[in-house]
């Protein structure tokens, strides 16, 4: 069977507001997706960022088309025959309505909640194409798995990829950073060791991460990668 690669996608960056970053300084971040090349298909993971002129003040973003952001790992929009979004905020859809009538697999609490929310996302990146709601974990090509993992949003998953050398985990959103993540990982193993005292609380869905013993996890706003 054919090797299974994960690359990542460079759609640019945007500037996090002081307000939002928990430090009192503005941040710099990527914003990244990843495509899945498979024996079974070509899968995206991520679109890229919608544009706004509100969001466009808020965030000052610098885009990388979906088309230009494919074609700098050797990919076009034609070969992708899948697509997912960890979850339908502006930044990780705003390349959808290129995809035509591609498959987008998206959890259905997600895709509610970008229909019903005022102010959740941009409505043209929502209406006009192939989504394909799920609830739960699905199979989306074999030993390529969507897996909720909420805790940004309430829909948010994660991507699953098995490969020969052992799963890749990209993980979205479900953590900022891959600090975040690891100290989340940290504390799960404190609590397995029973130690004493208050622990920090950790997302419900890590321990089927860690069953999964991965050897990559990806982020969509850090180029950091974490590994055991």
């Amino acid at each position: 069977m054919p090797e299974v690669t994960v690359r990542r996608i460079d759609f640019g960056y945007f500037v996090r507001p002081a307000a939002e970053t928990g430090t009192g300084r503005p941040r710099v971040e990527p914003c990244l997706g990843y495509l899945v090349r498979h024996a079974g298909g070509v899968l995206l993971f991520d679109t890229g960022m919608g544009a706004h002129p509100d969001l466009d003040a808020h965030y000052r973003p610098r885009r990388t088309g979906l088309a230009e952001a494919l074609a700098a790992v050797g990919a076009e929009i034609a070969e992708v025959t899948v697509a997912a979004n960890c979850h339908l905020h502006f930044d990780h859809c705003g390349g959808n309505p290129l995809l035509g009538q591609i498959p987008v697999i998206a959890q259905a609490t997600e895709l509610d909640a970008a229909r019903s929310t005022p102010d959740y996302t941009l409505p043209d990146l929502i209406d006009g194409y192939r989504f394909e709601p799920i609830r739960g974990q699905a199979e989306v090509l074999p030993g390529v798995f969507l897996l909720p993992t909420p805790g940004h949003t309430a829909g948010h998953q994660s991507l699953i990829v098995r490969r020969d050398d052992g799963v890749v985990v990209v993980a979205g959103q479900s953590h900022d950073t891959a600090t975040e993540y690891g100290a989340d990982q940290l504390a799960l193993r404190a609590r397995r060791d029973r130690h004493g005292g208050t622990l920090p609380d950790v997302p419900v869905w890590l321990e089927e991460i860690e069953r999964l013993d991965p050897r990559l996890v990806y982020f969509a706003h850090d180029r950091s990668v974490w590994t055991p």
